[in-house]
């Protein structure tokens, strides 16, 4: 049976619901001006978190600080966020995608994919049911949304982000090389900033010619898991299924929602440290050793990214996954959008110690096992709070969130 996937975004989500409250309330519809929803005008604090087409003329960009875009246009609208408000439109427009999708996959707060796989009989035609979506959702709610078709979540994906806003559009295998292979490389989904300097360093300007170039080359640049994913997206290729439910991990994870958005590389350091840490700590405790690193991060827009790393060796060692975790995260952040969540999770286990089978033990390795033992011990006498990696400061003012500094251990007070 063929594979059919719709892939429905909102337009500009957070100035859209924003603006269908205000129309239903008697109010003017701010997505006619230049308007945008971020941070507070007065202060110039915060960043552009959605915006209206009428900014497109202005050169504002989602994620940019409040004070340039002001600059940029000074009679900008400008409105605060509203997150319970956003969570009550998210809902009512995933409940009208589960009146006509036998799978819905929550993507985001303003996306979802929807298996209509086998609903033929249903709906023969796929353009007509995804108009019906598109317009009762307008029609109902009071904002627009863009659908996108495909054969695999990838390519419906790719198809939502064509023309906006409330619009279908298609991409199936057939239409890959007039569509998707024309784009510059960076529109490819998933394909993080590091990634995408790397491609454009090699020469590699579009998702077509990165479609041509051997795999042996990506797996040799990228290594062989990144080399080989990097070449199915660009040929199309996905198999991953739509998912009605998250997976459950198999493995260890933490993730933390952060008191205050996260706005710099300097804060996420700290906290993947302790994030990395508390996982190897509970692996360590059950004898187990990963052999790959994760991390997640979700942006103030509420969408989820993730990256993974497959490592040569099954490692128990909070350093070696801090690093690995370090590494993840900065390929996939794009420093644009504030963070308001990090998580990082091992998997793939095994309770064998390839270290162990090594003729030339490693002492830097030998050291840092020894000083995760070290504090482990002390953990399991005085408990889990007795030490901590890192001096602990104040990192907010309004909370007492604290933070670590890197590989220094201090008791806590």
């Amino acid at each position: 049976m063929a594979r059919l996937v719709f892939h429905i975004d909102v337009n500009s989500a957070f100035l859209s619901w924003e603006a269908t409250r205000r129309v239903k309330n008697g109010e003017s519809d701010i997505r006619l001006i230049p308007s945008a929803i971020g941070g507070d005008r007065e202060s110039r604090r915060g960043v552009i978190l959605a915006k209206s087409i009428p900014t497109k003329q202005y050169g504002i960009k989602t994620g940019e600080p409040i004070a340039m875009a002001l600059r940029k246009c000074p009679h900008l609208y400008i409105a605060k966020p509203d997150f319970a408000l956003y969570e009550q439109c998210s809902r009512a427009f995933m409940d009208v995608c589960r009146k006509y999708a036998p799978v819905v996959e929550v993507y985001s707060i303003d996306e979802c994919f929807l298996d209509m796989s086998g609903t033929a009989r249903l709906y023969p035609d796929p353009i007509e049911i995804a108009k019906t979506i598109k317009n009762e959702i307008r029609d109902t709610l009071g904002f627009t949304v863009n659908v996108g078709i495909g054969s695999n979540k990838l390519l419906a994906k790719m198809a939502s982000d064509f023309e906006k806003p409330d619009k279908i559009h298609t991409l199936f295998e057939e239409e890959i090389p007039s569509k998707m292979w024309p784009l510059p490389v960076d529109a490819l989904f998933s394909l993080g900033r590091s990634a995408a300097e790397r491609l454009q360093g090699m020469h590699i300007r579009t998702i077509g010619e990165l479609a041509a170039i051997d795999v042996a080359d990506l797996r040799t640049v990228f290594g062989v898991k990144m080399g080989e994913h990097l070449h199915r997206f660009a040929n199309g290729i996905d198999t991953s299924p739509v998912l009605a439910e998250s997976e459950e991990a198999k493995g260890y994870g933490n993730s933390t929602t952060l008191a205050t958005d996260l706005t710099t590389a300097e804060e996420a350091y700290p906290i993947l440290l302790s994030l990395a840490d508390s996982c190897a700590s509970r692996m360590r405790n059950d004898g187990q050793r990963a052999t790959c690193v994760s991390v997640t991060i979700r942006d103030t827009a509420f969408r989820d990214r993730s990256h993974q790393q497959h490592l040569s060796h099954a490692t128990d060692i909070t350093s070696e996954i801090y690093e690995v975790a370090c590494r993840l995260f900065d390929d996939l952040w794009d420093r644009k959008m504030p963070l308001r969540l990090l998580g990082v999770s091992l998997s793939q286990l095994t309770r064998e110690d390839a270290a162990q089978l090594s003729m030339f033990p490693d002492p830097k390795r030998e050291r840092e096992q020894e000083l995760d033992r070290l504090i482990d011990g002390l953990r399991h006498r005085f408990g889990s709070d007795t030490i901590v990696r890192g001096s602990i400061m104040e990192q907010s003012r309004h909370v007492g969130r604290k933070h670590k500094a890197e590989l220094d251990l201090e008791k806590k007070e």
